[in-house]
């Protein structure tokens, strides 16, 4: 029935939102609890539980939590080896600033990645994802930046709680400011006033 299939939806949403924000929980709890380094083991541990299982549930391969991961595996193995913290905290700034060169090759090449990515999602005209790959991208730019400010003049402590409290919820309020261009451009709706 439509209701079982808009739980199993919502579940799948859930279960799915749950993959990737659980390595980075269990980093904070962990850190908190026991400090940097065994944090970093525990939040690659989660993550090589947490990608492979977003694969069996999707039965898609989750791009840009596996290359969050490689990063992680590369930074987090260089924490732990060198006993320098210095390496996971350069991890975001490195994914953020390669997923936005790669959005940008995209546009260069004219196209919108993000349009394969969500294609299968949402329906936009080309312009629509042109305009939001674009503004991922300088998204992307400014999250790079915002980390690289926060843990060169903060504690570590503020730094993860800055992953999760902040980064968490910026991330959250720009995909929600998307919608209006969103359904601007979107298909069904241009056709519409053809």
């Amino acid at each position: 029935s439509a209701s079982t299939t808009r739980f199993l939806n919502n579940m799948n949403q859930f279960l799915k939102l749950l993959f990737e924000l659980g390595p980075l929980l269990v980093f904070f709890l962990v850190n908190g609890k026991y400090g940097i380094f065994p944090g970093t083991a525990a939040f690659m541990a989660a993550a090589a539980i947490a990608i492979p299982a977003m694969w069996i549930m999707g039965r898609e391969i989750p791009i840009m939590p596996i290359v969050s991961g490689v990063f992680l595996l590369v930074f987090g193995g260089l924490t732990l080896y060198l006993q320098d913290e210095t390496f996971i905290k350069l991890k975001p700034t490195l994914v953020n600033i390669l997923f936005a060169m790669i959005l940008w090759t995209g546009l260069f090449f004219r196209r919108p990645l993000l349009k394969y990515l969500f294609g299968s999602v949402f329906a936009l005209s080309d312009m629509g994802w042109h305009s939001l790959t674009v503004r991922w991208s300088f998204f992307f730019l400014l999250l790079a930046l915002l980390n690289e400010i926060v843990w060169r003049t903060q504690t570590t402590e503020v730094w993860i709680q800055f992953k999760l409290f902040g980064v968490l919820p910026l991330t959250l309020l720009f995909s929600a400011a998307q919608l209006p261009l969103m359904n601007r451009h979107k298909i069904d709706s241009i056709q519409k006033k053809l």
